[in-house]
């Protein structure tokens, strides 16, 4: 396979995936927008201490292996070694399992001792109703593993659609019917959160419907694949430092919630704190939708980078790494300039806040926008050092970046007048530190690293543009007297649109052969007169 056509494939995988994180975006939306008026901020912050608790053993669970798998499984299928393909996936499968079981049944046995620990004893019911959904997850990512090591990237793209839907429904239903059956604010986060319980199992189920016809359709191949312990400790030895770094900071963060909870508690009330810590959730909500699409380039890109580099071409791998720089540039500067002006009229409109609420929400949401950035080069740079068989120094980093946003809570969190902005500024600090440790230590390991900070200043550039004439439009409107927050928000977001389309277009922050790459590239190039 030629290195145009491979970067094709990490670019059309970049692409499918990005379409299908926007509709689970939207779909998300749907969902935790009325579930945030249904159970309200106390309801959303027991939610949200769920999925704390959750992501912990999730990413113990299949953090590295799927990224390992997909690692191994790329680089085989490179040489046409369909055996050892079949090998890895064999052995990934036991490995997955058995750790689902078990964080399946210890978020769920034990619900009540983690709820008290996290400061919210309410949130129990929230994290036993999401506690079987760990064991499906585990058998999700073993089929996206396979799927995302051949580089198809459709049936990850539909699984995650059709989760998103399904959670919708079940999740909103569960809420509204638990809250009127028992007037119970707890059980009724419970109920929102057995919506995701049930999506897993259907996605599951399609997910093994697919895998079923493409495992039939290998090759057989010649080659003779390694024994299953060379393969597991194959596995291990790429997936254990990436599990460590990010259950790590899933641990740093349940400690973190402990923390700044606790600093809360000694300068408010316990339904203050918990109404605080709704509202934080929420705007990390609205952080985490355009860190989403970041994932998708991060997923494309280790496959791609592995396979040219287990053909020699090192040159490719390195413009493949330049390239998904640029697109991730694209994504995420014009959401961290367009959330920071916007943070008024976006947290007004999908929060539904108002007076001192929108004003917290505000600060809060102007930070994380801040956050964006940073959180973008942190997954980007990961993701090409894992590619290039460098897992433990971005674990490192991640460590003391995760350290340094601990301390910054601790300390920040209970001085009265910043309270939980002290959060989101110790998360910047976090991610800012990774960012410049992750960027010199490419330099350090690679012989020629990509240039990812130039790649991204153009992007920078036509996102400031735009966010100044983007908060003009706002602005003006405001002092029209508009009060409509849909208005407020649709209208800037629209100019926005337009101006930074022109600015990325006349500063050449994507490039003709970017677009070329791009399903419908030709007319895209074209479009945009590149």
């Amino acid at each position: 396979m030629s290195d145009t056509s491979k970067k094709q494939t990490f670019l059309h995988g970049t692409a499918l995936l990005a379409m299908a994180t926007a509709i689970v975006k939207l779909i998300g939306a749907l969902y935790k927008i009325p579930l945030n008026a249904i159970i309200g901020e106390q309801g959303f912050g027991y939610f949200n201490t769920a999925y704390e608790i959750y992501n912990v053993l999730l990413m113990i669970s299949t953090a590295g292996l799927p990224v390992a798998m997909s690692r191994m499984i790329s680089q085989a299928s490179s040489l046409e070694n369909y055996r050892q393909v079949r090998k890895i996936y064999s052995v990934a499968r036991g490995i997955f399992l058995g750790l689902g079981l078990v964080s399946a049944v210890l978020m769920t046995a034990f619900c009540r001792q983690l709820a008290a620990f996290q400061e919210q004893p309410d949130a129990w019911a929230a994290i036993g109703f999401l506690g079987p959904s760990a064991f499906f997850i585990c058998v999700m990512s073993t089929y996206r593993g396979f799927f995302q090591g051949q580089r198809n990237m459709i049936p990850t793209s539909v699984s995650q659609v059709l989760e998103a839907a399904v959670k919708l429904v079940v999740g909103i239903a569960a809420a509204l019917i638990l809250l009127k059956t028992t007037d119970s604010v707890a059980l009724a986060a419970g109920g929102a959160i057995l919506g995701v319980t049930v999506s897993c199992v259907v996605s599951s189920i399609y997910l093994r419907h697919k895998f079923t016809a493409a495992y039939r359709d290998l090759p057989l191949g010649n080659d003779t694949p390694d024994d299953a312990k060379n393969i597991a400790k194959g596995l291990l030895m790429i997936a254990v430092p990436i599990t460590i770094g990010s259950a790590g900071l899933q641990i740093l963060t349940v400690l973190e919630t402990k923390i700044y909870m606790g600093r809360l508690l000694q300068i408010m009330t316990q339904d203050a704190a918990d109404t605080q810590k709704g509202i934080y959730n929420m705007t990390q909500t609205i952080f985490n939708m355009p860190c989403a699409f970041i994932t998708p380039i991060t997923i494309s890109v280790i496959p791609a980078i592995t396979g040219q580099l287990a053909t020699g071409s090192k040159k490719a791998a390195r413009r493949t790494a330049q390239s998904a720089a640029r697109v991730t540039g694209l994504i995420c500067m014009p959401c961290a300039v367009g959330l920071f002006v916007l943070a008024e009229p976006v947290t007004a409109l999908l929060g539904g806040y108002e007076g001192e609420k929108l004003a917290l929400a505000i600060r809060l949401m102007q930070v994380l926008s801040i956050c964006i950035i940073f959180n973008a080069v942190v997954l980007l740079t990961n993701a090409i050092m894992q590619a290039h068989g460098h897992a433990v120094a971005p674990v490192i980093n991640m460590f003391v970046g995760g350290f340094i946003k601990l301390a910054a809570v601790a300390i920040l969190t209970g001085n009265p007048h910043i309270g939980i902005v002290g959060t989101p500024i110790g998360t910047l600090l976090c991610y800012f530190s990774i960012s410049i440790l992750n960027v010199l230590t490419m330099k350090r390991l690679l012989r020629r690293p990509p240039a990812i900070v130039r790649n991204l200043v153009r992007a920078f550039l036509s996102a400031i543009v735009m966010g100044v004439l983007t908060f003009l439009a706002w602005y003006g409107l405001k002092a029209l007297g508009i009060g409509s927050s849909v208005i407020l928000c649709g209208v800037p977001i629209l100019v926005g649109v337009v101006v930074y389309v022109a600015c990325v277009v006349k500063l050449k922050a994507i490039t003709r052969s970017d677009c070329l790459l791009l399903p419908k590239g030709q007319k895209i190039a074209d479009l945009l007169h590149l």
